[in-house]
């Protein structure tokens, strides 16, 4: 079965440097095959023996922090529900570039009291939508004055996430 890896907040702003060929290493170590990454923020593709994600994250939470002394928060999605993340896009046809809209990955479904509360917290013209563990994000100002850049979800709602710009989210799905 192949898997996609989020890696939370790795290589961005000088922050939690971590090379991928030593992450790469880490999931091979794991027994991992035909391991992938895509640029250098922590998207990593991998076959294994089908199983659950929930077990998947643990392994690999545990091995990044045994191997590389870093705790990194990570999701994982089987790969071929990144397809179906794309297909049920709620703004498709409605941004002009990837940089508006983003897909933000939880570890599991963000309860309706704090979606309610993102909404109420953010400010025209964003737009979120979430559907199972998966928080679309359309931006059309860009992510830097966003509710999105200043770590609402994770420090107001305390969520685990990692987010992709969409551009992103559509390179998964080849990986």
């Amino acid at each position: 079965m192949r898997y996609v890896a989020l890696l939370r907040g790795i290589n961005v702003g000088g922050n939690t440097m971590i090379k991928m060929d030593e992450l790469k290493a880490v999931f091979a170590e794991l027994g991992f095959e035909n391991v992938v990454s895509y640029i250098n923020s922590g998207n990593l593709a991998f076959d294994t023996k089908k199983t659950s994600e929930d077990k998947l994250v643990s392994k690999l939470e545990s091995a990044i922090e045994a191997s590389l002394d870093k705790q990194i928060p990570v999701m994982v999605r089987a790969q071929p529900e990144i397809a179906g993340i794309m297909a049920a896009n709620p703004f498709a046809g409605q941004f002009e570039s990837h940089k508006e809209m983003h897909v933000l990955f939880l570890k599991e479904e963000m309860p309706q009291e704090k979606f309610e509360e993102l909404v109420a917290a953010s400010t025209p013209p964003e737009r979120f939508a979430v559907i199972d563990r998966e928080l679309y994000c359309h931006l059309p100002l860009g992510v830097a004055d966003s509710i999105l850049g200043k770590s609402f979800i994770e420090k107001k709602l305390k969520l685990a996430v990692t987010g992709r710009n969409w551009r992103t989210v559509e390179k998964l799905t080849a990986l």
